[in-house]
Formats: structure tokens, sequence, C-alpha cells
């Protein structure tokens, strides 16, 4: 009876044991992909993000815009500031969440616009 009660918890053991390896090594990998995602992004990006407070998924949710449009932000952004205007009704925590968000695309788009640049700066050979 011992001998069969000892052989159930070990194999219960194992099992444990395979499950959590696996959960590991999960996490490991999700972790790696989002250091990875994070690193694609660029070190100025990561570092507006993280002065604003705001990623720029955030910040795009916020504004309601996809793709860094300036036309598109600046639309937006005076309608979504207009209606949340407190003499409106609106609220001004989400006004100031509002502005925020227009400052992270800003400087997210002042972030692109430099390395394009220094990109084409790159590909011109010195005449």
């Amino acid at each position: 009876m011992a001998k069969y009660l000892a052989q159930i918890v070990l194999v219960g053991v194992q099992v444990v044991g395979r499950a959590f390896a696996r959960a590991l090594r999960q996490e490991f990998a999700a972790s790696q992909a989002a250091a990875d995602a994070r690193g694609r992004s660029g070190p100025q990006s990561e570092a507006a993000s993280s002065v604003s407070g705001l990623s720029l998924q955030e910040a795009q949710q916020i504004l309601n815009v996809c793709k860094l449009n300036p036309e598109d932000i600046q639309k937006n952004y005076e309608h979504l500031f207009k209606v949340n205007d407190k003499s409106v009704g609106g609220s001004f925590y989400l006004q100031s969440k509002v502005v925020r968000a227009k400052e992270r695309l800003d400087e997210e788009l002042r972030i692109q616009s430099q390395q394009r640049r220094e990109q084409d700066a790159e590909r011109k050979p010195d005449t």
C-alpha cells in the first residue's frame, strides 16, 4: 500500500514539475518577445514613453488614430479637447489625457522625422 502511495505522489510531482517547466518556458518566450518589440521601437521612443507616462499605443487609442498622420491627430485632438471641456460638462481628467496623448504622438512624429533625416544623410554619399 505504501509503495503505491509513493508512486502516486512521485507521478504527481513529475506532472506538476513538467507543467511548471513548460509554463516557465512560455513566460520566458513571451518576455523575450516583449523585449524585442520594445527594442524595435527604439530608445528615443521608449524614453518618450517613460517621460510622458503614455505608450505610443495608449496615445493612439486615446486619440483614436491607427497611423501617425498629423492631420488626423490634430482633427481628433481638437474634437476630443472641445468635447471634454469643463465648461460644457466635460471632464478635466479626460481633457488632460487627450493633451498628453497629443504631446506623445507629436514627440513620436518628431522622432520619426529625425530618424528619416539621419537615414537620408547616411544614404547620401559625400561629394
